[in-house]
């Protein structure tokens, strides 16, 4: 479970909408944990009305606040065993479409720390989601609310947030107990962040672009934190550049940067890749997917490579594990009316070798296979069938993974010619209606998703007898 910080690694993607495909934002993460084995589930949270009195309690601390009365439906993928690891609801999209991912451990430097340490009993990252996601209605009111509630209460650990709606994408860096910068990702641009301070000239004269903390500036004029002569680079004044950062975070943002823009040269341990970029290539869901499942695919860096040297192949840390419990792309679309226009990809296994399953967020539930999980291995679940899948895979990786390929092709195919149909036939609902076919449409890709995913376990396993080193091949003459 998530209860060191030090050892939580997630790997971000956000997308303005001029920069997608089709218009869509879309904001992504892989939730990587410190153990491998940390099983979550997918639940529904119903939309509230005039509950008074109600309260968040944290598992790891002793954080504990009260919520609004009235808050908007919404999804969450925490932890199994909250008591013990905490609730990480992780990800979601409520239902006024506004998305938020949280959190992408995000570590501060000890100058910065000394003026304002972490607050032991803050608002950590497992109770984060559920004080924010319920109560806004668009990605900048989420900036806020999450502001002022930092400001209110502290925050223990150092931690960046994403946050979308249909318009704006928002990346939130809190670095100290209560100083954080937020800033918005341009329409025409996307960003990759990797667990280290991100965000770097800030404008503080364009709040449309903009947000922070109150008094940040005086903060870092009073305790002489800007280490630059000329500018306020919020990753110089906040950020850490250290051994860690050149190989565990900063190739992740250098891979990333590479698959969009390919034609850049940079240097994968160079801590001064930028933050926004721009490309001229349409961002798919699919592009996500692939960075949040590469290991440096196709460069001397890949852990799965036969010709590279053991100090290239383990030179830096990938960016799909065995510790990512889910991977998730939050998508907003434009081009089809808002009430089926929030639909959340999620891959519960190894995102490297499983597929991203896509769910329209305007639902009453999801199925048992993902809200009834077990502790321990039980394949009716979606998280340990994927696992499985995925541990399949890799242990023959040369012999299966062209059969891993196809079998991911042809889930995006049918996954893309499912949301199309959905998305054809849903206009012919509203209200109640629509979302009882949009939940009902939810669980038939799901059953369709698992018959495909038996179908592989089949073709592997009856593939993996042929490989056994337990053969003995006589001369048929004997």
């Amino acid at each position: 479970m998530k209860q060191n910080h030090l050892d939580d690694a997630c790997t971000s993607i956000l997308v303005g909408k001029n920069a997608s495909i089709d218009g869509s934002t879309m904001i992504a993460r892989n939730d990587d944990t410190f153990h491998a084995v940390s099983p979550h589930h997918f639940l529904m949270h119903p939309a509230v009305k005039g509950e008074k009195g109600r309260k968040v309690k944290s598992w790891l601390n002793k954080f504990e606040a009260e919520v609004p009365e009235d808050g908007y439906s919404w999804p969450a993928v925490p932890n199994v065993d909250y008591k013990t690891g905490g609730y990480y609801d992780e990800s979601g999209i409520n239902g006024a479409n506004v998305a938020m991912s949280a959190t992408e451990s995000t570590y501060g430097n000890e100058r910065a720390l000394a003026f304002d340490p972490l607050e032991k009993d803050g608002m950590d990252e497992d109770t984060i989601v559920r004080m924010v996601l319920p109560y806004v209605d668009s990605a900048k009111a989420a900036v806020l609310r999450t502001g002022d509630l930092i400001k209110q209460y502290g925050s223990p650990a150092g931690n960046s947030v994403l946050f979308s709606d249909k318009n704006d994408v928002w990346y939130m860096e809190i670095v100290t107990g209560h100083h954080w910068v937020a800033q918005r990702i341009p329409d025409d641009s996307y960003a990759v962040a990797a667990n280290r301070v991100s965000i770097q000239q800030v404008d503080f004269d364009d709040p449309s672009q903009f947000m922070w903390s109150e008094g940040i500036q005086e903060f870092v004029e009073t305790n002489h934190l800007n280490t630059d002569k000329t500018g306020w680079n919020f990753r110089h004044i906040f950020g850490t550049d250290n051994l860690k950062d050149r190989h565990y975070n900063t190739p992740r943002v250098w891979f990333g940067q590479k698959y969009f823009n390919p034609e850049i040269i940079q240097d994968p341990e160079d801590g001064e890749l930028p933050f926004i970029m721009k490309t001229d290539h349409k961002i798919t869901p699919d592009d996500i997917e692939y960075v949040l499942g590469s290991h440096y695919n196709e460069t001397p860096y890949d852990p799965f490579s036969p010709d590279a040297s053991d100090a290239d192949k383990y030179r830096y840390r990938p960016i799909g594990l065995n510790r990512t419990q889910n991977s998730h792309v939050l998508q907003i679309r434009n081009d089809v009316p808002e009430e089926f226009s929030a639909v959340m990809w999620l891959c519960i296994g190894y995102p490297t070798f499983t597929p991203y399953v896509p769910f329209y967020t305007n639902m009453t539930d999801t199925d048992p296979s993902y809200n009834d999980v077990s502790l321990t291995w039980d394949f009716k679940d979606a998280y340990w069938m994927y696992k499985s899948l995925s541990v399949l895979v890799e242990s023959n990786y040369s012999e299966f993974i062209q059969d891993d390929i196809d079998y991911l092709t042809e889930c995006r195919q049918e996954l893309r010619e499912a949301v199309a149909e959905t998305d054809k036939l849903a206009k012919d609902y509203s209200g109640e209606d629509l979302t009882k076919f949009l939940t009902e449409r939810n669980q038939k890709v799901v059953a369709q998703m698992n018959d495909k995913a038996h179908k592989m376990f089949a073709k592997l396993y009856t593939k993996g007898i042929d490989l056994s080193r337990l053969t003995f091949n006589m001369d048929k003459n004997l």
